[in-house]
């Protein structure tokens, strides 16, 4: 029962400090978000960046595709 448990201030001090680490920070979200001993809190947490991440990154392909089509109509 160790997932109903709240998260305490060291675990979310590591947390936050493993996050601003490239990469590591992706693979710890998918291992939080979907492994099964993490506890509910940090799970959701986990789930709910991996979803803005992906918003964020459609949102950039989206204008990076609009910014790209005006460069090749404006260079004609």
């Amino acid at each position: 029962m160790e997932e109903n448990k709240e998260v305490t201030f060291g675990e979310w001090f590591l947390t936050i400090f493993l996050m601003a680490i490239p990469i590591v920070n992706l693979v710890l979200l998918f291992v939080w978000g979907f492994g099964s001993t993490t506890k509910a809190s940090k799970a959701n947490w986990a789930k709910a960046t991996l979803a803005w991440m992906a918003i964020g990154v459609v949102f950039y392909l989206f204008v990076f595709v609009i910014l790209l089509g005006i460069g090749i109509n404006l260079s004609r």
